[in-house]
């Protein structure tokens, strides 16, 4: 087993088509089965069904593709760290549900430190994706939330993943209009008023990853629901369609995409508890430790 067959795997998986992912890979379609035929016989394990409608996961293949994206993060790791040429420059990275207060304490580490060469890097992303990423050391730390809906599964997650974390506030429900909505003169909301409306939602891509969800009332039945990966297209189709998405109200900054939000707050109570996840017993690096001191200063709790 090489780590090319295990990205073979992974594009493969991502793919419509063992022809489309030859493609992408820059390799011809039997080199890529090949590789892969090689990769099952020698694990004994057959990763993909195929019938001429096309290929697919088995059991077997979905369980080998959680082992194998984490192998291939930690090699990229590697290879990013000792076989790039960028090798003396200094690195740090984070990854972060989407909250404006964890960019800008990114930005305030960059400016006190000032180093002359480096490769930092901030992960907007998705809530396993943030939990993955400090598990497996692609970030030094993650910000993250839950609420009373999510908790559970969250809290469990993390103990799984060896996850130490540290709340820093807590935020009720709001509802999110665009600027002259009907309801954005309303100091308070019910849910249930706004049922006929669409609810915007950030994408967890996976409906397994229901439970996921960054935003509260995660377990509400909302009738009209609208999944976006990204907040620019959420914005445009809030104002466009006059639906809402729902948050803890933070709204402030200089962020030229929230300029048109307007909070309302939800009658319904699920409040959110933010903070940030590091590994269980690590040492954070000199970027590690300023960034955790800038987020402490975001500490209510």
């Amino acid at each position: 087993m090489n780590i090319n067959q295990i990205r073979y795997v992974l594009e493969t998986a991502d793919s419509h088509s063992m022809r489309e992912a030859a493609t992408k890979l820059f390799i011809s379609q039997p080199a890529l089965s090949a590789g892969i035929r090689e990769l099952e016989d020698e694990l004994g394990i057959l990763i993909f069904e195929r019938t001429n409608r096309g290929i697919s996961l088995t059991d077997a293949g979905r369980e080998f593709i959680t082992y194998a994206k984490k192998a291939v993060g930690q090699y990229e790791i590697l290879e990013d760290r000792y076989l790039s040429k960028d090798g003396d420059k200094e690195r740090f990275s984070v990854s972060t549900q989407h909250y404006n207060f964890a960019v800008k304490a990114f930005t305030e580490v960059i400016k006190k430190a000032d180093p002359k060469k480096y490769i930092f890097s901030i992960h907007e992303t998705k809530t396993r994706e943030v939990l993955e990423d400090v598990r497996t050391l692609k970030s030094e730390a993650g910000v993250i939330s839950f609420s009373g809906s999510n908790k559970d599964v969250i809290k469990k997650l993390m103990r799984e993943y060896q996850l130490e974390f540290t709340p820093l506030m807590k935020r009720e429900t709001y509802a999110y209009f665009w600027k002259g909505h009907e309801f954005a003169e309303r100091n308070e909301i019910s849910i249930n008023e706004l049922k006929d409306l669409p609810c915007v939602s950030f994408d967890q891509s996976d409906d397994s990853n229901f439970y996921l969800n960054e935003e509260a009332m995660a377990d509400h039945a909302f009738e009209k629901m609208i999944r976006s990966d990204d907040r620019a297209t959420s914005m445009e189709i809030i104002a466009e369609l006059g639906g809402y998405s729902i948050g803890s109200g933070m709204l402030a900054g200089d962020d030229n995409i929230l300029k048109g939000l307007v909070s309302v707050k939800l009658k319904e109570e699920d409040p959110l508890i933010i903070g940030y996840i590091v590994r269980k017993g690590s040492s954070l690096s000199l970027y590690g430790s300023a960034y955790v001191d800038e987020l402490l200063k975001y500490k209510e709790l």
